[in-house]
């Protein structure tokens, strides 16, 4: 019996424009493929802050020119998981053609419930879009009322509203395609946030943070193993110190102590961390990594990245 794996694909690894992404998926279908043939049953989420946070731009630029009418973040959402999705699955089933492989691969328009009155509304977070200097994200602040925060140190974004995952909707669907040994591509952007209302589904303005959802739809499927993919190899504690380390294995105690003391930033590995402790609580045995792209196939082999353990509670 094959093992199910989550992978959770980091948005920037895939670039800030549509000819960079096509270029970027090439690297990571190869990477996706070896993983399948090692016996995996994969699904794979993905980022979309630049992306996301582009199109609303896109939007922003056209309605401003009275050519096109305002799009509500929530369909900006949903274009950016289709054309993501579109780049992956189309790299991955050229990388199963090459090798003449008859799996096949899908990508599922994923949309997430989340509460309507969760607190995160009250006190926006997740960062999108582009980086802008302090004087150009002032400039935005005061011209359109959104909210700029400085990022890992990297300049400024936009932030939205980043309400819990509470519930994949399309999660059967989801299952049903792994069952059929299928290579799935899910929850993209940390899917569409919708919330409940008289027994319909609405969407509504606010990012879900990937790697939440990516825990989520792990645990739900009851997934083997959780990997998130991000651009260093492993975790490191005291970041840009002279006394910085690598972390080769994490138990939950660590990792709740080290979050503990603010050893993690909040754009950056924090979220990353939250969402494997997540993971690990919840699935008996489980363990989840954390590494770079580049490194999945060798981490996945014991040879690299953190490893995330229940032990130490």
């Amino acid at each position: 019996m094959k093992k199910k794996l989550v992978i959770a694909l980091g948005g920037n690894a895939l670039g800030n424009t549509p000819e960079e992404q096509l270029t970027k998926v090439k690297k990571v279908a190869k990477t996706i493929i070896n993983l399948s043939e090692e016996g995996y049953d994969i699904v794979i989420t993905h980022g979309n802050g630049p992306q996301v946070g582009i199109i609303n731009l896109a939007m922003e630029s056209g309605h401003e020119n009275e050519n096109t009418p305002i799009m509500p973040f929530a369909e900006c959402g949903a274009m950016s998981q289709g054309y993501i999705g579109y780049h992956l699955q189309q790299a991955i089933q050229h990388e199963l053609n090459r090798r003449n492989k008859r799996k096949q691969c899908m990508t599922v328009l994923t949309q997430v419930l989340v509460d309507g009155k969760d607190k995160a509304f009250s006190n926006p977070t997740k960062p999108i879009g582009s980086f802008y200097t302090k004087e150009e994200a002032e400039a935005e602040m005061k011209e359109k009322g959104y909210v700029f925060k400085e990022d890992a140190g990297r300049g400024y974004r936009r932030i939205v509203a980043s309400p819990e995952p509470l519930k994949i909707v399309e999660l059967k669907i989801i299952q049903k395609l792994l069952d059929s040994h299928s290579i799935v591509i899910a929850a993209g952007g940390g899917g569409i946030p919708v919330v409940k209302r008289r027994g319909l589904y609405k969407g509504i303005d606010a990012v879900i943070d990937k790697d939440k959802t990516s825990a989520r739809l792990a645990i739900d499927l009851k997934a083997d193993l959780f990997v998130i993919l991000t651009t260093v190899e492993k975790v490191k504690i005291n970041f840009g110190k002279e006394n910085e380390e690598d972390l080769d294995i994490m138990s939950v105690k660590e990792a709740v102590t080290y979050l503990s003391s603010g050893e993690f930033k909040e754009g950056s590995m924090k979220p990353k961390v939250e969402a494997c402790l997540e993971y690990v609580k919840h699935k008996r045995g489980g363990q989840a990594i954390i590494t770079s792209l580049d490194r999945a196939y060798e981490a996945l082999m014991g040879k690299t990245g953190t490893v995330i353990v229940k032990g130490g509670i």
